[in-house]
């Protein structure tokens, strides 16, 4: 067979929509497959002047930023980008709101799967999270349930969209099994997150007198740092060990302004630092100068690629008990201290329970560290070039969801990718 050029639609470093860090690491395995000889990173504009770098790797790898978030042209543009390239295969690395936050923006975006089969393109989607399982109010949509309720049907006619691919992508069993019931599809398979890095085994010993509690996201939505301050304010009472938080990111682009305003709330409480955005070169350190990551979300999207990150860098978690989020956790293997979205008292408690158990602390760490290990980004690389390949060989392919467990470092998982 010969070598794939493959187009990948994503925002990507320097820019800051969300998913370009996965795309980055998507980008930085494929360029180095034996089987990949083009990469052709369709991407956002950037609007401050800054370019995209040059990314060395066995495969060329150019960029074509020719969209941007909330432009009612992006499909066109994107096309019309992909049509020029001639590719192979075309993967999106997308969620429901990658094009916009602005509905029509947004939905016009989904729709470049359908026109891409009805042009003969192959592509495969990557798809982060499904209607189905979105909190409306909480990922910061809408708070009308009538609303809602057009939402959640949009949303279903957009998924319909999403499956005319060659192949859907998801990072969670549950969701093939959704995706399946619901529209009696055979295109949908099983290929998960995968961990960035595989640094050396660190450390996992710490101060025993200054713990440095770190979260790290795109916050004001789903994802909000008031009840972590809070916790940590009242748990700072109840020990003589030293708390630092880092509030590490941006804001939600549904929630503009929103660290901003929180820092100027509680500019009285001594040792919080925002650090701001991250730059990719600077994520590892943020890891490692940290004890424990914290999960202040009061639902999710999809699967956390924060999680899989801190299992990397052998830190020990505390995750709210919520439905994707703790099916991510037990599908993989990673383990943390768990609370009640709701509870800011059991959030504290779950805090107070690493703070204070050093050999809690550090078997989560080294149980997390471990489950990294077992789903490197590399192998899921690979697992995409196994289904691009038999997309390109079978104009008819089927995903054959079998059932059979899979197991990957002690973990099982359901056989719908392979």
């Amino acid at each position: 067979m010969k070598k794939l050029k493959l187009a990948i639609v994503t925002p990507y470093p320097p820019g800051k929509g969300t998913l370009n860090e996965y795309a980055f690491h998507l980008v930085e395995h494929f360029k180095n497959k034996p089987q990949v000889e083009e990469i052709c990173i369709i991407c956002e504009d950037l609007e401050d002047n800054s370019v995209y770098p040059n990314v060395e790797g066995k495969a060329k790898v150019s960029f074509k930023p020719v969209w941007a978030f909330n432009k009612l042209s992006n499909i066109f543009n994107i096309y019309r980008a992909i049509k020029i390239s001639k590719v192979d295969m075309v993967l999106l690395n997308i969620h429901f709101l990658s094009f916009g936050d602005k509905k029509v923006a947004a939905a016009l975006g989904l729709l470049l799967p359908m026109l891409l089969k009805l042009s003969g393109i192959k592509s495969v989607v990557l798809l982060h999270n499904i209607i189905e399982s979105v909190d409306l109010d909480a990922a910061g949509i809408t708070k009308n349930r009538i609303l809602q309720n057009i939402f959640s049907f949009i949303g279903t006619m957009l998924t319909r969209m999403i499956l005319t691919s060659d192949l859907v992508a998801v990072t969670i069993s549950k969701y093939v099994e959704i995706l399946n019931a619901k529209y009696k599809t055979n295109n949908v398979a099983l290929i998960p997150h995968g961990t960035f890095d595989l640094p050396e085994t660190p450390d996992f010993e710490s101060s025993k007198n200054e713990k440095t509690i770190m979260t790290f996201g795109k916050f004001g939505t789903y994802k909000t740092v008031e009840p972590l301050i809070e916790a940590v304010d009242a748990a700072r009472a109840k020990t003589d060990i030293k708390l630092k938080l880092i509030i590490a990111g941006t804001d939600n682009p549904n929630r503009l302004g929103y660290l901003d305003k929180v820092q100027s709330d509680y500019a009285h409480i001594e040792d919080i630092e925002f650090t701001g955005y991250v730059e990719e070169e600077d994520v590892p350190k943020v890891f490692l100068d940290s004890d424990i990551v914290v999960f202040p979300y009061t639902s999710t999207t999809g699967s956390s690629g924060v999680l899989h990150q801190a299992g990397s860098y052998g830190k020990a978690c505390v995750i709210p008990n919520i439905g994707d989020l703790k099916a991510l956790i037990e599908e993989e293997g990673y383990v943390g201290e768990y609370f009640k979205p709701d509870s800011a008292e059991g959030l504290e408690k779950a805090i107070l329970q690493l703070v204070h158990d050093d050999a809690l602390r550090i078997n989560n760490a080294q149980q997390n560290f471990y489950a990294s290990r077992g789903l490197p980004m590399s192998d899921i690389t690979d697992w995409y070039l196994i289904h691009f390949s038999r997309i390109l060989m079978n104009t008819d392919y089927e995903v054959k969801n079998e059932k059979e467990p899979v197991k990957i470092n002690r973990v099982e998982f359901i056989s719908a990718s392979i």
